[in-house]
């Protein structure tokens, strides 16, 4: 994902039924940046590196829903996907590439939460990398450095200050979707 924050995210929606596609572009477009496909031609004239979330139905005339994931994966695209579709899931969804499933009917919260959720998880894992070089950083210097420089070390201190700010932040997303993020 391109964005560091939901405000700045880019979120294109694919959808064949154009008052439903543009109702969600409405409802979207004070919070992110949006583009709206009608088709998946469209949509592959409109995904780029800076898509953040696709709202994807996935049966469309033409270039199905289905065929434009395969063309997000293939292009190495780093966005998450929503499918928002009306065909009901069944097992054919384990081998989508894809980090919601929607069935329509969708209400405008479902939308908005929908595309906030994966936003967050985006940040979630941008988070749990930064963590994770930090906590190395930390664990080398506190092999290599005795107890002394470390505690008079204002380097340190800030990388220790890093690390627990990033566990705040991290769980201060589990806290808002609990469940999702557990091992």
């Amino acid at each position: 994902m391109s964005s560091t924050g939901a405000g700045d995210a880019t979120v294109l929606i694919v959808e064949d039924e154009r008052d439903t596609a543009d109702g969600y572009a409405r409802l979207l477009d004070s919070d992110y940046e949006v583009r709206v496909a009608y088709t998946g031609e469209q949509a592959l004239e409109a995904l780029d590196p800076a898509v953040d979330v696709v709202l994807l139905d996935r049966r469309m005339p033409g270039l199905s829903g289905e065929q434009v994931l395969k063309v997000i994966e293939e292009r190495g695209l780093d966005c998450r996907v929503a499918l928002v579709t009306a065909v009901a899931p069944d097992y054919d969804i384990l081998e989508l590439g894809i980090d919601d499933y929607r069935t329509k009917p969708v209400g405008a919260e479902d939308i908005e939460a929908t595309v906030e959720k994966l936003c967050a998880l985006d940040e979630y894992e941008r988070l749990q990398r930064e963590l994770s070089s930090a906590r190395v950083k930390r664990n080398v210097l506190e092999v290599e450095k005795d107890r002394t420089e470390l505690t008079h070390s204002r380097e340190f201190q800030e990388l220790v200050e890093r690390i627990e700010q990033l566990e705040s932040e991290l769980k201060s997303i589990e806290n808002r979707y609990p469940g999702h993020f557990e091992a």
